[in-house]
């Protein structure tokens, strides 16, 4: 297992270019399971969870494959074709390892008439159910059961003896808003069903968008994808399709707050900023400088991100696009701890996620919770400190203050980053850090000596 350990103090300085987005990219890789013809995706992340997708899709039947001497350092071009749809289940011990394993699930049931996935469980930042996918799907015919822990869904028998879905409306609306893979799910059913489908309630967010442009380059006829009210009118079949994957807002808004915690100047390019209008709003509230030039395309602009003078506290509260991204939520906090004044974070779509509170406070931070709430008192500085990581997010934000503090902070179980940064470490060292990878046993040996 694998440890970082940086030494802070520095100035984040220079250029990145923002990679693919993973939480578009699995969805649009589930996406090849509906043709049988080939289905090339760009300027996709090599990200763990982007590995056990493909894992994933190759047990169902889906070659997968990269250009010969693919660079490994750069994002994957991936062509991926289905020659044999005879297999439908998604078996736990691949589905286990990311909870988007389940966005197979409306892809395998509009296209082979049914599937079986894993049902997946809880995770470190709270409970996050699949009942809403399951309801979108039986409102197209579906029939669902739950078997030995799997969700095995089948799509209604039709005259001519196939199974196909039935366009229906569809509402996926739930305590928490609407639902990205849920949306997803449907969505994709939905272009193989028979007749319209509308979902109201929708997810609006922008990796929907995403996927919503490959469907309609495969053949399908989507319309109002990134508003609450999506209408889908079924084809008979899909074709193949080359498609790029739109930048990560994640990352970006990363990279924007590495710059501002450490005093820096960073320049982000292919940068979504057309989606992250909530997060550039708070970064200029806070004090940090954003220089943009958006070009013809505003998700693939160019922005610089420089601190100037002093963090200016302010709240801040997650909720479903356009609103604050709860994945931005961690690092934001990392930058409040140093903020002049107390700021406020409310966590409106997980409010369990606070995992992070505890190790920031090991650092120096003063941070209170109540609930879905947390109270941070600016300090003038963090210290290095032993922290673990608890989750992917929670990881990067104990990086941002690990970049920003004096001394030196070994961050434990780092292979949660490796689930949604490509090569954190070789990007930052770029930038000006001081940050090692190295071997978590040895360093815990290193500490008793």
């Amino acid at each position: 297992m694998d440890a970082f350990v940086i030494e802070g103090g520095r100035p984040m300085n220079g250029r990145v270019v923002v990679n693919g987005s993973k939480n578009a990219a699995l969805p649009l890789m589930a996406a090849a399971l509906m043709t049988e013809e080939p289905v090339t995706l760009t300027d996709i992340p090599r990200l763990a969870d982007i590995a056990n997708m493909r894992r994933l899709l190759e047990e169902l039947g889906c070659e997968c494959a990269e250009p010969e001497h693919a660079d490994d350092d750069a994002p994957m071009a991936l062509t991926m074709r289905t020659t044999d749809d005879s297999g439908s289940h998604a078996r736990y011990e691949i589905v286990k390892t990311m909870r988007a394993g389940i966005c197979v699930l409306g892809p395998l049931l509009a296209r082979r008439g049914e599937g079986r996935v894993s049902l997946p469980g809880g995770c470190a930042i709270g409970q996050r159910p699949v009942d809403l996918h399951l309801r979108g799907l039986a409102a197209l015919g579906a029939e669902i059961t739950l078997t030995a822990g799997d969700i095995v869904a089948q799509a209604p028998v039709g005259p001519d003896g196939a199974r196909r879905l039935r366009g229906a409306t569809v509402f996926l609306g739930g305590p928490n808003g609407s639902t990205v893979l849920g949306t997803a799910n449907v969505m994709s059913a939905a272009c193989l069903a028979e007749g319209r489908t509308v979902i109201e309630c929708a997810a609006c967010e922008p990796e929907v968008v995403d996927l919503a442009k490959l469907l309609n380059a495969m053949g399908a006829r989507i319309e109002g994808a990134g508003t609450p009210r999506v209408t889908i009118d079924g084809v008979r079949t899909l074709h193949g399709a080359t498609h790029r994957v739109m930048p990560d807002r994640i990352e970006a808004g990363t990279y924007m707050v590495a710059a501002a915690i450490t005093g820096g100047s960073v320049t982000i390019e292919n940068c979504p900023l057309d989606a992250m209008m909530a997060v550039t709003d708070r970064l200029r509230e806070i004090g940090v400088r954003l220089d943009t030039r958006t070009g013809e395309d505003p998700m693939r602009a160019v922005c610089r991100a420089s601190a100037e003078g002093p963090i200016a506290p302010a709240h801040v509260t997650t909720q479903p696009h356009p609103g604050f991204p709860t994945d931005l939520q961690a690092q934001f906090m990392a930058l409040l701890s140093l903020a002049e004044g107390n700021s406020v974070v409310t966590e409106k779509i997980f409010p369990e996620r606070f995992l992070h509170v505890a190790e920031l406070t090991r650092m120096g931070a003063h941070i209170f919770r109540q609930g879905p709430t947390a109270v941070i008192s600016g300090v003038r500085r963090l210290v290095g400190a032993p922290v673990m990581a608890s989750d992917l997010r929670a990881s990067a934000c104990l990086v941002l203050a690990a970049l920003a503090a004096e001394g030196t902070t070994n961050i434990h179980r780092v292979y949660h980053l490796d689930r949604g940064y490509q090569r954190m470490e070789t990007r930052l060292r770029a930038l000006g850090a001081s940050i090692e990878r190295v071997d978590a046993n040895e360093l815990d040996a290193a500490a008793l000596t």
